[in-house]
């Protein structure tokens, strides 16, 4: 069973690799519809339309093309490489609408921003 550190990952936008990355989420779900009928003694269920969403989690840097291209409202293509992005390694790519950007700083922390990322189209799992 393979295993990986989490810190091999990379992030890229438009081919952009993003800087400063400390983590990231991919959520990937189905809607359903219920399929129950009368008679039944359970209720069952149909999928429907796959989606994903996340989140890139990065230290702030406002020199970063990678972060600056990331702009509320925009359409970006995307690249998530789980496992760094070396030949044969497994990566995600899609299209994603940047939905929420949040800064936070602290007196005793370094700045940092979370981008909030809702997929459009899916989601495609292949390798580099």
């Amino acid at each position: 069973m393979a295993i990986h550190i989490g810190n091999e990952g990379t992030v890229s936008i438009g081919g952009t690799t993003v800087g400063q990355i400390k983590g990231f989420t991919i959520n990937e779900n189905v809607d359903t519809v219920e399929k129950t009928v009368m008679g039944d003694s359970s209720k069952s269920f149909l999928a429907t339309h796959s989606f994903f969403a996340g989140t890139i989690d990065v230290l702030f840097d406002e020199d970063d093309t990678g972060q600056t291209a990331m702009t509320v409202g925009s359409t970006v293509s995307i690249e998530f490489f789980p496992e760094g992005n070396s030949a044969g390694k497994v990566k995600f790519n899609g299209n994603v609408i940047i939905t929420g950007d949040s800064l936070t700083s602290t007196t005793e922390g370094l700045v940092e921003k979370s981008f909030d990322i809702q997929g459009t189209g899916g989601l495609t799992r292949t390798t580099v």
